[in-house]
């Protein structure tokens, strides 16, 4: 922008700017140097043009001062009119002070002549004010009994404690002292000041429970029928250095309300689903959020809480106390806490209410617990209100047999052999339905314990909020009272415990969390002062202390919560003890509690219980510990979770070792463990529920495996141990299991052979072996072997055992229920492998407490993990071993029978129309075999340990031909037919490839016939197929005699000369 862009240049001359654009900004400087310009236009060639330039450059200057000067003319005109209007205002105003100076001096002078007199009219104008307010005073104070009476009615206590304060500081003061009317109003004020403290404490009593008006579960409820007027109450978090529990409302700040030393904790909406919610009290105990239903369904987060006066001090004074309240965030039942607190500091009653709180903490905290324990005793009884009550009670344990069947997946039919399964699945457990880990027992103690922890934690959190206040009350009086010098060397413990009346944060926890151990105690039938003889001693000497800095971090501060300790007597102050006693000795705080009514809900109780009794606890513990200032944080490390703990190791885990021991030696020791039941008319089934027919033993064992996991789930920090039980109960199974196993094959040839080096590596390299189970994590997908390969593996493995001949009978498994022994336990230990495989898959390396967050509760590591897949892989060897000793058995039992062919002359005299004898013993005992395994092996199972049958068949019949001397046209067809018959045994298994079968003997069929052919015939097929045949079997041809075949001298040159090309 150029210099001359700000003048006031009217729109119609705009070619003015244009022309001061072209002028150079030179001109305008502050220290003009015209010589530049004179040579210029001397040395210029057009000097009257240069002139000219320079004379219209001047014209449009001066328009353009005519425009400025036309512009801010008026402007100068009324400035200089209104300086001249001021200095005639200046001019009037100092005349009119000069005659004020002359009136005054001449007013000073005619009052001094009266001073004295005035002076004696201005004492006794004080006189009479002050026996004015002195008569209004005493009018007043004979009214406040009737008004205190009256606050005290409408709930207005903190009105009332001013008043009352107020009033007996007006009582103390000279003048009314001697007043003889006013003894009466002392001693009602006297009276008032015990019915006030009885009345506070009562109502705050109420509130630390969650009983009162303005309570969190009442203020939900108020505040969603819009009955409270003050704002609408949500949940805050405390925004202090401390930490904050995910649902706390309580109050931690680090400030005070000034000289009243009341916390003020500094609010911030805060939702742990979130979205802004209040948390407000459902039937069962938990906390929900109810804001989306107060604000219209709108879940943003909107700061709802407003300063205006609560409603329970709209009549009192204003002060420092209401100022700060009135500008709190807190929510209304914290703020009303404090308020009561600081009435209770106002009448000076701090010590008594700590007294009488501490008395009362134990039956209160049992009756809410009992109480709230009847009311989910009566949900429930009324939701069961449409089922007849006795037919209720004669069919509970049906109900919950039923839901546990269901819970586990069980078949709810029987199997078809008529065998309950479920029946016997249950009966080896060591607990009942209900009280196994997904039982209805243990849903029910979780979530009644749930809800019961829930209402405890919230009970806490008022009374961290009232111990905190009253805490800093007292050591406000501390700093007051004590020199700064001596605060090191005074013991604030003890007096903090004289000021306080005994109570303190410390002290509502061991309370708290003892009665909480003691329902538990309950609900586990345990016994809790066995646990710990001296720990009522130990708490007793902590619970009423405040942790000192030095023992802060100690471990000698750890808390055993293994007893039940009476409150002890504490001395009350004798200000207001009648009233205590009048108001609460009724209820004998110290009379023995008896139980709580738990198994009014819970189906059963007992031991196994502590499952679902630790997660709920862990959960409790983080909660408290979250919300505890840091002087108590050691508090919050050890108690009730320590108590379970310690339960869990020192009981529970011996006592299901044992009892699981025991089932487990049971289901493996029984007779019919190992005894295989299927229907022989029904196929093989996949599925346990649809009859697999596993072993009842392995069943058993799995199912108290997957029981023991369970309760390793439930437990995580005791994880480690559960899955070592499971272990040693694998590891016993598997020896059961190896004895059965060598009780069918000791001694047995089929067993031996699959031990050798030479025939379990062709063995693994047939590719038959394809379908075994997958053992030791190797892969069973093979590459695909070529048909040459596979051949030279089944001609090796076969000629190896040829070469056994004879077979004896009594190195065979003759016994078929052996085999299917064999047959059932292999699949029975593949079903056992596969279940713990995929419980190894579901084991988490490390185990996450959602609940808590905290590595320190976890000690599941990934070496569980590996034993447990080392134990399927064992499961699984054995399994392979099996289906390899029945399929060795089948062939070695085909080569018994065939080698018989080798004893006999095939000289038939007429054509064969059945097979051999031991012909029709190989297929009706294959034939019978197969019917006896169909239930107990897979169709691919079943392939492999029929499926070396052909192999090694044809390969027996076409070797027999080697010792057979002479044989006809009858005996061919003999030998034909007996591998018709053998070939129609195996193509009716119907997992069995029948083509193959076929084309195996057909290849059989096909070698015998070339005996019936003319040697120059037989001479023509060999060059032909060439490699259909070894050429020992070619020659083997030429050695039989055949009737009506003529064998020239040099046959055998001959044909090796043709195989030789």
């Amino acid at each position: 922008m150029g210099i001359f862009d700000g003048f006031p240049i009217p729109p119609d001359k705009e070619y003015l700017r244009d022309e001061l654009s072209r002028i150079d900004e030179s001109w305008a400087a502050a220290r003009f140097d015209s010589l530049p310009h004179v040579v210029r236009i001397l040395t210029s060639k057009d000097r009257e043009g240069e002139v000219q330039d320079l004379k219209e450059q001047s014209d449009v200057v001066e328009d353009v001062v005519d425009e400025v000067v036309h512009a801010y003319h008026g402007g100068f005109n009324k400035a200089i009119q209104n300086y001249s209007q001021i200095l005639r205002l200046f001019s009037e105003s100092t005349e009119s002070i000069g005659v004020l100076k002359v009136d005054l001096a001449e007013a000073k002078k005619r009052l001094g002549t009266r001073n004295k007199q005035l002076h004696q009219l201005w004492y006794r104008s004080v006189t009479l004010r002050h026996i004015i307010s002195l008569l209004d005073q005493i009018e007043g104070i004979a009214k406040v009994p009737a008004r205190i009476e009256k606050l005290i009615s409408e709930k207005q206590f903190y009105a009332a404690v001013q008043l009352h304060v107020q009033s007996a500081l007006m009582l103390e003061r000279e003048g009314l002292q001697t007043v003889g009317a006013l003894q009466d109003v002392r001693s009602e004020l006297t009276k008032l000041r015990g019915v006030l403290f009885y009345k506070v404490l009562e109502d705050l009593h109420a509130h630390l429970y969650n009983k009162g008006e303005y309570s969190s579960v009442a203020s939900s409820m108020h505040e969603k029928d819009d009955e409270v007027p003050t704002t609408t109450a949500v949940a805050f978090v405390s925004n202090t250095s401390q930490p904050v529990s995910r649902r706390t409302r309580s109050v931690r700040g680090d400030g005070q309300f000034g000289s009243q030393g009341l916390v003020d904790g500094s609010y911030r909406l805060g939702s742990i689903d979130g979205g802004s919610s209040y948390d407000g009290h459902d039937e069962d105990g938990s906390l929900e959020p109810h804001d989306e239903r107060l604000n219209g369904g709108d879940g943003k987060d909107v700061k709802l809480v407003s300063h205006q006066i609560p409603v329970w001090l709209l009549n009192s004074t204003p002060d420092e106390f209401v100022e700060t309240i009135k500008k709190s965030d807190a929510p209304v039942h914290v703020k009303y806490l404090q308020t009561m607190v600081e009435c209770l500091c106002l009448l000076h009653k701090v010590a008594a209410a700590g007294a009488v709180i501490c008395q009362r903490l134990r039956p209160t905290i049992h009756e809410i617990i009992t109480s709230k324990i009847k009311a989910h005793a009566e949900f429930i009884n009324s939701s069961r209100s449409g089922i007849d009550k006795a037919t209720r009670t004669g069919t509970s344990n049906l109900h919950f047999i039923k839901g546990q069947l269901e819970s586990y997946q069980l078949p709810k039919q029987k199997r078809q052999n008529g065998i309950a399964l479920a029946g016997t699945l249950l009966a080896v457990s060591p607990v009942s339905p209900v009280m196994a880990p997904t039982g209805k027992a243990q849903a029910a103690a979780k979530e009644l314990l749930d809800s019961i922890l829930d209402s405890v934690v919230r009970i806490f959190e008022n009374h961290i909020v009232v111990g905190e206040l009253i805490e800093s009350k007292c050591s406000l009086q501390s700093d007051t009272n004590t020199p700064k010098s001596l605060l090191t060397d005074v013991n604030l413990d003890s007096e903090a415990s004289q000021v306080t009346g005994g109570y303190s944060i410390g002290f509502s926890l061991t309370v708290l969390q003892s009665e909480c151990q003691q329902f538990i105690c309950e609900i586990l039938r345990a016994t809790p002062e066995a646990a710990s003889a001296d720990a009522a001693v130990q708490t007793a000497r902590l619970a009423s202390k405040v942790p000192t800095k030095e023992k802060r971090d100690g471990s000698e501060d750890g808390l055993t919560f293994a007893f039940r300790f009476t409150d002890a007597t504490i001395s009350v102050p004798n200000q207001g003890v009648d009233l205590i006693r009048q108001g609460w000795s009724r209820r004998a705080p110290n009379v023995l509690q008896e139980g709580y009514g738990s198994a009014a809900v819970l189906p059963e109780q007992g031991i196994y219980l502590a499952a679902s009794v630790y997660r709920p606890v862990l959960q409790f513990t983080d909660r408290i510990a979250s919300m505890l200032p840091k002087k108590y944080s050691q508090l919050g490390n050890d108690g009730l979770l320590t108590f379970v703990e310690n339960f869990v190791k020192d009981h529970l885990l011996p006592t299901m070792f044992v009892d699981y021991r025991k089932g487990v030696q049971q289901a493996i020791s029984s007779p019919a463990a190992f005894r295989p039941r299927a229907n022989t008319s029904v196929s093989y089934a996949i599925s346990v529920e649809k009859g697999r027919p596993v072993l009842q033993g392995l069943l058993a064992i799995d199912f108290l495996a997957k029981e023991v996991l369970g309760w390793a789930q439930a437990m995580p920090k005791f994880s480690a141990d559960l899955v070592k039980y499971v272990q040693t109960f694998l590891e016993r199974t598997y020896e059961r299991c190896r004895t059965s196993y060598m009780e069918a094959v000791l001694e047995k040839q089929s067993y031996m052979l699959i031990g050798r080096h030479d025939i379990e590596k062709l063995m693994r390299h047939d590719p038959s072996s394809a379908c075994l189970p997958n053992a030791l994590g190797q892969s069973n997908v093979r590459n695909i072997a070529s048909d040459a390969e596979s051949v030279e593996v089944e001609s090796e493995l076969s000629e190896l055992l040829l070469n056994l001949r004879p077979i004896k009978q009594e190195n065979l498994i003759r016994d078929d229920n052996k085999l299917v022994l064999l047959a059932s336990l292999s699949d029975s230990l593949e079903y056992v492998a596969d279940s713990i495989e995929r419980l190894v898959q579901g084991t988490p390396q490390t185990s996450n407490h959602v609940e808590s967050g905290k590595p320190s509760h976890t000690r599941t590591s990934s070496s569980p993990t590996r034993d447990l897949a080392s134990f399927a892989d064992e499961y699984r060897k054995l399994a392979i071993d099996c289906l390899k000793v029945l399929r060795v058995e089948m062939q070695l039992e085909t080569i018994f029978h065939l080698q018989e062919m080798t004893d006999r002359e095939y000289l038939e005299n007429q054509d064969a129309e059945e097979p051999d004898d031991f012909v029709i013993s190989l297929t009706a005992q294959i034939t019978r075999r197969d019917e006896e395994m169909v239930p107990f092996v897979a169709g691919v199972k079943r392939n492999y340990i029929f499926g070396g049958i052909c192999s090694i068949a044809a390969n027996a019949s076409i070797k027999a031909l080697a010792n057979m001397k002479s044989t006809n046209l009858f005996g061919v067809q003999q030998i034909c037919r007996n591998s018709i018959a053998l070939e129609q045994a195996l193509a009716a298994i119907p997992s069995i490839d029948s083509e193959v079968v076929r084309q195996r003997l057909d290849h059989v069929r096909t070698y015998y016939e070339l005996l019936n052919m003319p040697f120059e015939a037989l001479l023509a097929f060999i060059a032909e197929h060439e490699h259909l045949f070894t050429a020992a079997e070619y020659v083997n041809l030429l050695k039989v005699q055949v009737p009506g075949r003529e064998i020239p001298p040099d046959a055998q040159d001959r044909v090796s000369e043709i195989l030789s090309h």
